[in-house]
């Protein structure tokens, strides 16, 4: 278990969640958290719609992220989010051979993003989905060779990240763009309102 920049003895919640991008939202939001270690299958279930698969593994990862609490009743938050194109999802690219084959894909065309985030405490569960589409405009083969070289498509799903130098590719967006980035920050403010989280009580002392 690690603390985040906005951690306190008390936190409002665990993030079951290594994702610099999803410590950096709740950060953010002004959310004080520490991170707690997972370990969930994200194999993809050919009978299992995108949306169910999304809201499967947030909940698997928050509830794996129980035992590692700092309190029995501190509420566990996980998410998980998928590129989704004709009804597949894309992971992570293995090498720059299937980078470029979901670039070459997401190219010219509009995709989905969607993002399931959960939160439980042991005793009560909620979930939400954000669902967003992304067109993404035609990309030369050199930007995909100079992307795949910069390293950051590595580990994201799809092959791009929207709020790195994958922006660049973006042409248009509907939706949440910190859902596409990992979090949607509206549907996790309901989730703490619903369990009330009332996390907006740091802004005073983080503004100063």
């Amino acid at each position: 278990m690690s603390d985040s920049p906005l951690s306190s003895e008390s936190p409002d919640l665990c993030l079951a969640s290594g994702s610099p991008r999803r410590q950096a939202l709740l950060t953010r939001m002004g959310v004080r958290f520490v991170t707690v270690a997972q370990d969930v299958d994200e194999q993809v279930l050919a009978d299992k719609s995108p949306e169910v698969f999304v809201i499967r593994l947030a909940l698997e990862k928050a509830r794996a992220g129980l035992s590692g609490r700092p309190t029995p009743d501190t509420p566990v938050l996980g998410a998980d989010t998928a590129v989704v194109i004709d009804d597949e999802i894309l992971g992570k690219p293995q090498d720059a051979d299937a980078a470029r084959a979901m670039l070459e894909r997401l190219a010219g065309r509009t995709h989905r993003v969607l993002t399931g985030v959960a939160l439980v405490d042991g005793e009560q569960e909620a979930t939400r989905l954000s669902l967003s589409s992304v067109s993404l405009r035609m990309i030369d083969p050199a930007e995909i060779e100079a992307y795949w070289a910069s390293g950051e498509p590595a580990d994201k799903a799809g092959a791009y990240a929207i709020q790195g130098l994958g922006g660049v590719f973006v042409e248009q967006l509907e939706g949440s763009y910190s859902g596409v980035m990992g979090l949607p920050l509206f549907e996790t403010h309901d989730l703490l309102g619903e369990f009330g989280i009332a996390y907006q009580r740091h802004w005073a002392t983080e503004a100063r």
